[in-house]
């Protein structure tokens, strides 16, 4: 499913236009990317959580030269699907 399938799926669902949905769909996305952006963590009970994670700094390599590099530590984001959603998908 890709984004205009979501929006097509609230349209008719909600009976309301594409562009209502599309309006719906944006700012829902764009509300997360904002909190994310803030360093907010997301849950949306039965469905998951979006978390961050931090990755130590570690030595690395330069696949190009072999040289060895610094690599800083960093951030990153991961989704935790919820109980509910992995019995869901594995039932």
């Amino acid at each position: 499913m890709i984004k205009a399938d979501l929006i097509n799926r609230i349209a008719e669902e909600m009976d309301i236009s594409k562009q209502e949905a599309e309006t719906g769909v944006n700012l829902f996305f764009e509300t997360i990317k904002d909190a994310l952006q803030r360093g907010e963590e997301i849950e949306l009970r039965g469905f998951g959580s979006f978390r961050f994670r931090t990755r130590d700094a570690r030595a690395g390599r330069n696949p190009r030269t072999g040289e060895p590099v610094q690599v800083p530590p960093k951030k990153v984001l991961y989704f935790k699907p919820s109980k509910l959603l992995k019995n869901m998908i594995n039932s």
